[in-house]
């Protein structure tokens, strides 16, 4: 209490009207309006916490799916073929930044078993290396990425792409490629049998549903190469792939071309990045009519205490302090409610793995079944960053709504005010 009493007197008056008020009915429902107040900048603030926590987390999870499979960064040789790979893979690796790499050959296909046709992506890969650069040889459920041996034509196909052309390992599916070649009866697709040797699931359906992996040296004779197109690359830190993909640009030797993951999804992540803003826009507006039921409040509060203010002034208290007044209670309101909704909010956030399995288990239901999303549970990524921001956000509007009210305040005239007392 020592602290406070030392408190300028602006504070003082302004923490006493924060307080509930049990001298009237009038001032009950002053209090009960500035609960509301709290109660809705906090459901508010938690809100928003919350989704974009989770959606923060549909990112991370999709993200880490997505580059289970796919390289930090591709490299290719302008001509179409990198003869010379290893001598590439070793002035990659100088780099500190580059964890691993591995050959590859890309093309297209279409996959053919009885009437089912379906079209996919190739990737011809060594199986020793691919581990350095992907994670496929773990997601594979039947079979073995080691199957895949030069000559034997096998291929491991994504498990929604097997379940399509009604293929388990042993069977046979035809491979056809856009690439035609002279026959007697005119051009027609080059084809081939493969065996199936392995089936992955990556958790992300564009690639369960259309990735297919043969050795590549099967890639390279049913493309007619010889040699890769060109090398994968796995970093420490995918965030940096632009950065580390413009300084092997530079010290790497040949005519290269990089494309690292971020532009190979680009459009995806575009689309994410927006969301999040919209959303993040659409709950502000939230938050914030909440942070207006303080002019309201206030506008109660100054209209009931005018009789205090006039005697304030009478006492010599200038028309800042007064304004002031007014000012640190709603900000005091706002504050109380920020810091309320950010606890809530991040208590819910990071432990919304235990809260919404209770709440399915309670009623029954299931929000997300992994027949449709892959994905059986809400994950959830809270970032400090992004509750700092809202945070602030929260309180900044919250110091906006009292300025009106305040500024009236400071304009009550004593005289007028005492009239009627």
């Amino acid at each position: 209490m020592s602290l406070i009493h030392k408190l300028p007197y602006e504070w003082l008056v302004g923490l006493r009207y924060t307080r509930a008020g049990k001298r009237s009915n009038r001032n009950s429902f002053i209090s009960f309006i500035s609960l509301i107040s709290v109660s809705g900048i906090a459901l508010g603030v938690a809100a928003l916490i919350v989704v974009l926590s989770v959606m923060n987390g549909f990112q991370k999870q999709v993200t880490d799916r997505m580059l289970s499979v796919l390289a930090h960064i591709e490299v290719f040789d302008a001509g179409g073929s990198m003869p010379d790979w290893r001598k590439a893979e070793g002035e990659a690796l100088r780099n500190p930044a580059v964890r691993g790499a591995a050959p590859f050959v890309e093309t297209q296909g279409l996959l053919v078993k009885d009437d089912a046709m379906k079209p996919s992506n190739i990737r011809g890969i060594l199986p020793d290396e691919e581990p350095k650069v992907s994670d496929v040889a773990k997601q594979v459920r039947q079979g073995s990425l080691q199957d895949l041996r030069p000559g034997q034509f096998n291929i491991v196909l994504g498990y929604v792409l097997a379940r399509s052309l009604g293929v388990g390992v042993g069977d046979k599916v035809n491979m056809m490629l856009a690439q035609g070649q002279m026959t007697p009866a005119g051009i027609v697709p080059r084809s081939r049998l493969f065996t199936v040797a392995g089936i992955f699931e990556a958790g992300h359906y564009e690639f369960d549903s259309s990735m297919a992996f043969i050795h590549i040296q099967d890639a390279e004779r049913m493309e007619r190469l010889d040699a890769p197109n060109g090398l994968r690359l796995r970093i420490a830190d995918m965030h940096q792939a632009p950065q580390v993909a413009a300084q092997l640009k530079g010290q790497m030797s040949g005519n290269l071309v990089m494309r690292d993951w971020s532009k190979l999804n680009a459009n995806w992540f575009a689309a994410v990045q927006t969301e999040k803003r919209m959303m993040f826009i659409i709950l502000t507006l939230i938050i914030a009519v909440a942070a207006f039921n303080l002019v309201s409040t206030l506008v109660m509060t100054v209209t009931d205490k005018q009789p205090d203010i006039a005697i304030l002034r009478t006492l010599g208290a200038s028309p800042q302090s007064i304004m002031k007044i007014f000012m640190i209670q709603g900000a005091l309101v706002g504050i109380m409610g920020t810091l309320a909704g950010v606890g809530l909010g991040v208590l819910v956030a990071l432990n919304i793995d235990v809260i919404v399995p209770f709440i399915e288990h309670l009623f029954g239901i299931q929000f997300l079944s992994k027949d449709i999303y892959l994905i059986s549970e809400i994950p959830s990524d809270m970032r400090w960053p992004d509750v700092f921001k809202i945070g602030g956000v929260s309180v900044l509007l919250a110091f906006v709504a009292t300025i009106y009210p305040s500024f009236s305040a400071s304009r009550v005239k004593p005289a007028e005010a005492l009239r009627y007392e």
